[in-house]
């Protein structure tokens, strides 16, 4: 990867950033001296959610950046619009979102509950959507301003609905919005791309949901994330939006040979990501 790439003094807003995929992003961007606002939800530690928007902060800070920690519930719009308005105060504007908060229901129609086809559709959908929309008058002030949200490539094979409508559907909105708005905002050379995992990802959810420390084994580690979203970032706008990277697809444009090094347990076979073939 080039030296000259850096998002040094960047402004990254990150949703969900308390763990995971989006604390690895920010972490990543912080080793260059970005500045990163953290929009989540957990201010204090539970059981099973390890990690809230305080001790992100601090691991962001000591690894050289530069760290806002917000509570945000990406469901309301008057949150979202003080943590963006916070941001611009302390930072002086938003250069990058990355849309990643997320909810999963991996549950058929009968078993999927109200409460959360709401949460899926209000998290994923409507709150990638709000976020970008109430960031977008400091995006198109930026020099280089991204957006990236962390949605699959679509496909509309049956098999990826059969048993998950309401949750793929929440999903696919927001590989949709990469298709509108990559056009949309093509004239403020604001880029919108997606990035997705080729496998499962060693984090909080897939070991809750999704078959717990079997499958953690079976993943990769969220850097492999993390260093395919800094190569999107660092990309010109202007020469890259509309797609729907692959984290591992990525790297190896990137030059990177060696994946066996994000492996959770080297010489394991992978699990594959559940939206890809």
């Amino acid at each position: 990867m080039s030296n000259k790439q850096s998002l040094k003094g960047k402004t990254l807003l990150i949703s969900g950033g308390s763990r995971g995929i989006g604390k690895a992003i920010g972490l990543r961007a912080a080793r260059d001296g970005a500045n990163i606002v953290l929009a989540a939800k957990t201010t204090k530690v539970r059981s099973k959610l390890p990690g809230t928007i305080f001790s992100a902060a601090e691991e962001i800070e000591k690894a050289g950046g530069k760290a806002l920690p917000l509570k945000t519930d990406v469901r309301s719009e008057e949150q979202i619009e003080k943590t963006i308005h916070a941001a611009v105060e302390q930072f002086g504007g938003i250069d990058i979102v990355i849309n990643n908060a997320s909810a999963i229901s991996l549950t058929n129609t009968e078993q999927t509950t109200i409460k959360m086809l709401d949460r899926v559709w209000q998290i994923n959908a409507r709150g990638s959507y709000l976020l970008t929309k109430f960031a977008l008058p400091y995006l198109k002030k930026a020099s280089n301003p991204h957006v990236l949200n962390l949605s699959p490539p679509i496909n509309v094979a049956t098999k990826h609905f059969k048993d998950h409508a309401a949750y793929t559907a929440s999903k696919y909105a927001m590989s949709f919005w990469v298709l509108g708005m990559a056009e949309e905002f093509r004239p403020h050379n604001i880029a919108v791309n997606a990035l997705w995992p080729k496998t499962t990802i060693a984090t909080v959810a897939v070991k809750n949901l999704l078959g717990g420390q079997p499958m953690i084994e079976a993943s990769r580690t969220v850097e492999i994330m993390a260093n395919a979203a800094w190569a999107i970032l660092t990309k010109p706008s202007q020469e890259c939006t509309g797609n729907f990277f692959i984290d591992e697809d990525v790297l190896r444009d990137e030059g990177v040979t060696n994946f066996e090094k994000y492996a959770v347990k080297p010489g394991t076979s992978l699990h594959p990501d559940l939206f890809l073939d």
